[in-house]
């Protein structure tokens, strides 16, 4: 679609984001018309990993993805400010068996080629061996020690699986983003939430908008949102589904600020010095319009 093509605009607005109890808290009150937003919107629910997959091929309009994944498709995509995944103390872990070891050589279940979570074992362990599958496997499979009868020695686990890999009786090895922040000093970037970039950049805005009051609701009416984010998140406790809201959803999924913004530039700048995306020079987030 060429910049003069004119754009004809959905009456209902596709968005993707994952039944994880942060982004079923954040988006409640937008899918449920509690908050009023530029279109109205429909709920697409799928694992992260799919959603990074479908952002590929620009499925949906609007969808939560990876920050790795979003490296892959800014030119399609660009991200907003709020309703990401960004903070301290919210990395993927790395879990065994037993004791730890070099996870170099090593065979080592992740969530996702696509996921921020991979790229950080990579630069970890350049020379690890990466078995994928979908992230809610990855426990059960390393408790076997194997995978399609084949050996596995660790997991990448993400979401809420750092607060059950105890009850696979797994041990941690690495916390991935205690390592990032050490490095950098930075908070470790996510997840992002995505729109299209050839949608007008005063809809992106109120979009952003939409997103941040969704948030706000679901803050200031914590009973609002329970029921749907436990109708998916049927295998965790309350407590569980409590515990990873607070870890995930912070300041930052308000506005990414401008320590988030420099988390994000960082990822990116080491995904592309090793190779793992292209450079560009496009805006990462979402401006207001001129004049706003």
């Amino acid at each position: 679609m060429s910049t003069t093509d004119p754009i004809t605009l959905p009456p209902v607005l596709d968005l993707g984001y994952s039944l994880c109890p942060n982004d079923t808290f954040i988006f409640h009150a937008l899918h449920a018309g509690l908050v009023r937003g530029p279109l109205p919107v429909r709920e697409v629910l799928e694992d992260v990993q799919t959603l990074n997959e479908w952002a590929l091929s620009g499925r949906l309009p609007m969808t939560k993805i990876s920050y790795r994944a979003y490296f892959e498709v800014m030119d399609q995509y660009v991200a907003l400010r709020a309703g990401g995944a960004l903070g301290r103390g919210v990395g993927p872990l790395i879990v065994t068996r037993g004791a730890g070891q070099d996870l170099n050589g090593r065979r080592v279940a992740s969530p996702g080629a696509l996921t921020t979570a991979e790229l950080l074992l990579k630069l970890v362990f350049p020379e690890v061996q990466v078995v994928r599958m979908r992230y809610n496997e990855i426990m059960p499979a390393v408790a076997r020690g194997q995978y399609h009868g084949e050996p596995l020695d660790a997991g990448l686990i993400i979401h809420e699986s750092r607060f059950t890999y105890h009850e696979y009786g797994l041990n941690q090895q690495l916390d991935l983003g205690a390592w990032w922040e050490k490095d950098t000093g930075l908070p470790l970037p996510l997840g992002a939430i995505l729109v299209r970039r050839d949608l007008p950049s005063e809809l992106q805005w109120n979009l952003n908008t939409a997103v941040r009051q969704s948030l706000e609701y679901a803050y200031a009416h914590p009973e609002a949102s329970r029921g749907y984010v436990r109708q998916h998140a049927l295998e965790l406790s309350d407590e569980v589904m409590q515990a990873h809201i607070d870890l995930y959803v912070n300041p930052f999924s308000l506005d990414v600020g401008t320590q988030g913004e420099q988390a994000v530039r960082e990822l990116y700048r080491r995904a592309v010095d090793v190779g793992a995306v292209p450079p560009s020079s496009l805006p990462l987030f979402v401006t207001p319009p001129h004049g706003s």
